[in-house]
């Protein structure tokens, strides 16, 4: 598990800190994202100010205090920068290699020339599920977006027609199947088996992410307009045409630092820039497998969570990406420093404002707000696998982390364990691992990191990634209600 997800559930199982009845929290709870909304919406301040002035909002009036407001929206925002943040800031160190050595591009144009046009949606999805399988959401998106902006540029297919695909599916994994976190909670609860759970989740995991991903992908990328990518992060060439200047710069977002030109620099080989990208995946499907089949406490599994931690997996890749992106192309060590370097500034924002995210929704798990939610999820008297999904789909609006949702509804539901099949048990497990998918929004902080980048409006990104993790998270849920009538 993540620090991030230690700290949320560590502040989930503390009692509620709130002083107001529950139907004025609930209510409280609402306003304070609406007044998010407006503030980023219609006022036009920027989402770190919106999301500091919701939270304090939400803890004055429910009876928090001032105090425990300030302290649990800094732990939230330091958490989540310490975690993700890293992550954004190593994945973009590691893009602007991938980027400058033309590495990504060599590689792209072998993907489109082997892919026709029609079916790169496709394998969007089905190469993000390869390397979302073992990887944390944050983790997987800095590893695969440059590849889609420059999927973009080379097919000049929408932006949104690539991304969603790989969105469809890296939101799936992150809650739905197991070797991430929350789902692997789920499995522990109700003491399901995790080879049936798998099972199960995988086939339905595969309509769903057909539905919710290339095809739905397809729809909203003509009912929203995609941004040009050249805004984008890793969004301009990364190298001029021969005769350009050597110069290099780190502007904002949509820049990159110019590479030396093109006649200068040996282009990586695919097999190196596979190796080299794909090792952060390997070594925590190491991680994963090592999890699944030794014991506690065994040496060997003991190294393979080390190797396998995702920001020790990122830096290996970095570490690798200095040698085979860097100085096996051509360039000096200062050169490799620098470009480096140059992706920092460009992710400095969108680390601050995935923090806020972050310390909001600690704000909000520090008023109860989640055990008022199960609690009137829990009187409602609905089957077991829809009582499961809802329960969790409330709590992730509620709260923004799907984890908390997945811990929360399980130990309310764990006690129904008893008397399960096997098969209910595995079910079960999905079902709330679909539930917690449903709805991110300004709470969640995989809702900025989504926004900024692909430099969507606060809007647009309701109308794309809100609607398109609504849709996943029901035909999920879906799924799990129609495989439960047959087995």
């Amino acid at each position: 598990m993540t620090g991030l997800a230690t700290t949320v559930l560590l502040a989930a199982e503390e009692a509620p800190a709130a002083t107001v009845g529950d139907d004025l929290l609930l209510g409280l709870t609402i306003g304070s994202v609406v007044l998010i909304i407006v503030l980023i919406a219609w006022a036009k301040l920027h989402p770190l100010i919106a999301l500091m002035t919701g939270a304090a909002f939400l803890g004055v009036t429910s009876g928090l205090g001032a105090g425990a407001t300030i302290e649990s929206f800094t732990e939230g925002l330091g958490g989540t920068i310490g975690d993700a943040g890293l992550l954004i800031a190593l994945g973009a160190m590691f893009g602007q290699l991938l980027n400058v050595s033309g590495a990504a591009t060599n590689l792209v144009d072998r993907f489109v020339h082997m892919v026709p046009n029609r079916a790169i949606p496709w394998a969007m999805a089905g190469i993000a599920f390869l390397i979302g399988l073992p990887l944390f959401f944050e983790v997987a998106l800095v590893l695969i977006f440059p590849i889609i902006v420059l999927v973009v540029r080379r097919t000049g297919l929408p932006l949104l027609k690539v991304a969603m695909p790989a969105l469809a599916s890296l939101s799936l994994l992150n809650g739905f199947l197991p070797p991430h976190p929350g789902p692997l909670l789920a499995v522990s609860a109700f003491n399901a088996d995790l080879g049936r759970t798998l099972l199960f989740g995988i086939i339905i995991a595969i309509p769903t992410v057909i539905l919710g991903g290339p095809l739905l992908g397809n729809l909203l990328s003509r009912w929203v307009q995609s941004p040009d990518v050249k805004t984008l992060l890793f969004g301009q060439d990364s190298r001029p045409a021969d005769g350009d200047d050597q110069d290099s710069g780190t502007g904002g977002t949509g820049s990159t630092l110019v590479a030396p030109a093109k006649n200068t620099l040996k282009t990586p080989s695919i097999t190196s820039t596979l190796v080299t990208m794909l090792l952060p995946v390997g070594l925590m499907l190491i991680r994963a497998v090592a999890e699944m089949v030794l014991p506690e406490g065994d040496s060997i599994r003991h190294a393979a969570e080390l190797i396998g931690e995702p920001t020790v997996a990122l830096f290996a890749g970095c570490v690798l990406a200095m040698f085979t992106f860097g100085l096996a192309t051509g360039m000096g060590k200062s050169k490799v420093g620098s470009v480096m370097g140059s992706g920092l500034p460009l992710v400095a924002g969108i680390i601050l404002i995935v923090g806020a995210g972050g310390g909001f929704k600690s704000t909000l798990v520090a008023t109860g707000v989640g055990d008022v939610i199960a609690d009137l999820a829990h009187g409602l008297g609905l089957p077991m696998l829809m009582l499961g999904w809802l329960l969790a789909a409330m709590i992730r609006i509620a709260v923004g982390s799907g984890t908390v949702a997945i811990i929360t509804t399980a130990g309310l539901l764990a006690p129904l364990a008893a008397g399960m099949s096997p098969n209910q048990a595995a079910l079960m497990a999905l079902a709330i691992g679909a539930g917690s998918r449903f709805m991110s929004h300004v709470n969640d902080a995989g809702f900025w990191m989504v926004k900024e980048f692909l430099n969507l409006s606060v809007k647009d990104t309701f109308r794309t990634w809100t609607v398109m993790d609504c849709t996943v998270s029901v035909i999920a849920g879906i799924g799990v209600l129609i495989l439960g009538a047959f087995v």
